[in-house]
């Protein structure tokens, strides 16, 4: 025989298991997990090798270019495909992490990356390049906004921030490193074609290790609770923080599925996690134009008005990657004293002096000046870059944080894309100075945002 339960009973008992919920999730932000700082890094070592496939390749046309002879258009596709990948990749995938958990898409995107970045070494076209590559774009738009939702679930706050923004650190040694390994096929005089398809197979190894390495990382505590799983969620605090969640029932609970479009509607309800979420779409975008332009064509610039040789040219970028990976590191150890607010500032600033430094060599003929511009540029450009994906997944709610983490992934990937494709052309029409000072302007609007926009939200913890 069931027992009727009266209506009030029934939200009295909702609104228990959702106050339990929501201090189980607080008691897990303010906590500290031993585990938590090696998982962080294990989450960032992905971005490596995204670093690695897309800007790899940047190398490497060069030599693409001299074995199939494609026309402009199809040569600008083939860098560009993977970043057009990366915004389906970006939107459909942090969807999907909400819907289906951080564990089930950090495993799935590592697959489908190791098999797409060895396909790369045996296309037979450039058209058929173009085609891997923007299926590989897929699983590398992806995995990015996992890595730092799960970043945010597995630390505390304060500590979330300074691992989540390292994920420049890895993009910019992962781009160092890929540069260095180029120059050393270069100097061991092996065939072009050898070096640009074990430029682009190779990124399916580190790939290979770091699937490795996570098969036995759980599901995030934080999203189960979300989730109503509570039985699942206690074990893996038990497992990951020696913590049983007392203050939660023994039974999962049933809990309606949130849409993903009730995400915008619920983050313009908080002003300050709106105007962080609005600073980090303006921010994403700026930076990558500023990357996308003038940073990711350096070497082709540099080749143009005379700066050096290729193989010069090659030794010059790779020592701004690694002053740039210098500067990622530097940018989460000075945050926690200036700020998420103060490292924006100072990073698109730099950029923007560094940008006209550039093109006031190119418009004067001071050529010897142009690599300290770019180099005050990439400095700025890995601390604008810091939190432009921290800030929107940190302070949105964490049944929202997936689809939050992909929307801003894709402020960085949109532009990207179309920056590959078309900065060349730009360039060709308006001529070197000309386009590098119109670059001006992303710096420009990510230094305004960072003003009138941001408000500080280092310590953030509204989970």
């Amino acid at each position: 025989m069931s027992i009727a339960i009266s209506p009030q009973a029934a939200m009295n008992r909702a609104v228990s298991q959702q106050a339990a919920m929501d201090n189980a999730v607080r008691h897990l932000v303010n906590d500290y997990s031993p585990l938590s700082t090696r998982i962080g890094w294990l989450m960032l070592a992905s971005i490596w090798v995204e670093a690695w496939d897309m800007y790899g390749i940047a190398f490497v046309l060069i030599f693409i270019r001299e074995q199939f002879h494609p026309d402009p258009l199809l040569l600008g596709l083939a860098a560009a495909a993977t970043q057009g990948g990366a915004v389906i990749g970006a939107l459909v995938g942090g969807w999907l992490n909400d819907k289906l958990g951080r564990r089930v898409m950090f495993l799935s995107t590592m697959i489908v990356f190791i098999v797409l970045a060895a396909a790369q070494a045996f296309v037979t076209s450039v058209g058929w390049l173009v085609v891997v590559r923007l299926f590989l774009g897929i699983p590398l738009g992806s995995d990015p906004p996992t890595s730092i939702t799960y970043i945010m679930e597995c630390m505390p706050k304060g500590k979330r921030e300074v691992m989540g923004n390292r994920w420049q650190f890895m993009l910019a040694s992962g781009q160092a490193m890929v540069l260095a390994v180029v120059t050393l096929f270069l100097f061991a005089e092996l065939p072009h074609e050898l070096v640009w398809r074990a430029i682009l197979g190779l990124g399916a190894v580190p790939a290979l290790l770091i699937l490795l390495m996570r098969r036995k990382l759980p599901e995030t505590a934080m999203w189960l609770i979300r989730q109503g799983r509570i039985r699942e969620a206690k074990r893996v605090a038990v497992q990951l923080y020696n913590d049983n969640l007392d203050m939660l029932p023994d039974e999962d609970i049933v809990l309606p599925k949130p849409r993903p479009t009730a995400f915008l509607a619920d983050i313009r309800k908080d002003s300050l996690r709106w105007r962080a979420t609005l600073y980090g779409w303006i921010a994403c975008t700026a930076q990558a134009s500023q990357f996308t332009t003038f940073a990711f064509y350096i070497p082709v610039i540099f080749v143009m008005v005379g700066v050096s040789s290729v193989l010069g040219t090659n030794l010059i970028t790779l020592g701004l990657f690694i002053l740039g990976s210098i500067a990622a590191w530097t940018g989460p150890l000075i945050m926690p004293k200036i700020g998420q607010r103060g490292i924006g500032i100072a990073g698109f600033g730099l950029s923007l002096v560094g940008l006209l430094i550039a093109a006031a060599a190119l418009y004067s003929g001071h050529i010897a000046i142009l690599p300290f511009g770019a180099a005050i540029l990439m400095w700025g450009e890995y601390w604008a870059n810091n939190n432009v994906m921290v800030l929107p997944t940190m302070v949105a709610k964490p049944q929202y944080r997936g689809t939050a983490s992909g929307i801003a992934y894709m402020f960085c990937k949109l532009p990207s894309f179309c920056w590959l494709f078309l900065f060349p052309s730009l360039f060709t029409a308006i001529g070197q100075a000309n386009a590098t000072l119109f670059v001006c302007i992303f710096p420009l609007a990510g230094l305004l945002a960072a003003i009138f926009i941001l408000k500080e939200v280092y310590g953030f913890d509204q989970d």
